[in-house]
């Protein structure tokens, strides 16, 4: 063997050492994206979707920005002691192949001071932004209900987790 075909090789078989681990990386999918109606003047609204890590590596969701809101934030709703208690999360991570529900009464995204109203039938853009730098756009339907996904709720593998 020549050299360049050493070093052809060499690199070859450092691309299947590393395949599939070095590069993984995660996907986010947004998925039912909705936010309730609201009447002119509320400063806070929630935001509401299924988020899909379809990567083979987890992924950490770092923030969320919309410029039809003041601010937007992660948050996560619990009872403790029989009080329902909220609190802003740093982010959210997600495994691989695992889910995040954004739902009333749990994790949820707090939409603060919007920019325009909010009316049935309209939508929103808002974008998730990653660990890796990586931003994520999707539209957030705006209605009284959660669209229909076809993804049961049993469906949903709840192994994203908060940090």
């Amino acid at each position: 063997m020549n050299r360049l075909q050493q070093c052809m090789t060499a690199v070859a078989a450092l691309s299947s050492l590393f395949a599939g681990s070095a590069w993984g990386a995660g996907r986010l999918d947004v998925e039912a994206g909705w936010i309730r109606p609201a009447p002119p003047g509320v400063s806070m609204l929630a935001g509401y979707a299924r988020l899909h890590n379809s990567g083979d590596a987890p992924l950490r969701v770092t923030a969320v920005e919309s410029t039809a809101f003041g601010a937007v934030s992660i948050h996560e709703t619990t009872l403790v002691d029989g009080v329902s208690r909220m609190r802003e999360l740093a982010g959210l991570s997600i495994d691989a192949g695992a889910s995040a529900t954004l739902e009333p009464g749990g994790k949820h995204l707090m939409l603060m001071e919007p920019a325009q109203s909010t009316e049935a039938g309209g939508s929103v853009r808002i974008v998730f932004v990653l660990d890796d730098g990586s931003r994520v756009p999707a539209e957030f339907t705006v209605a009284d209900r959660a669209p229909a996904t076809g993804h049961g709720h049993a469906d949903h593998d709840h192994a994203g987790h908060a940090h």
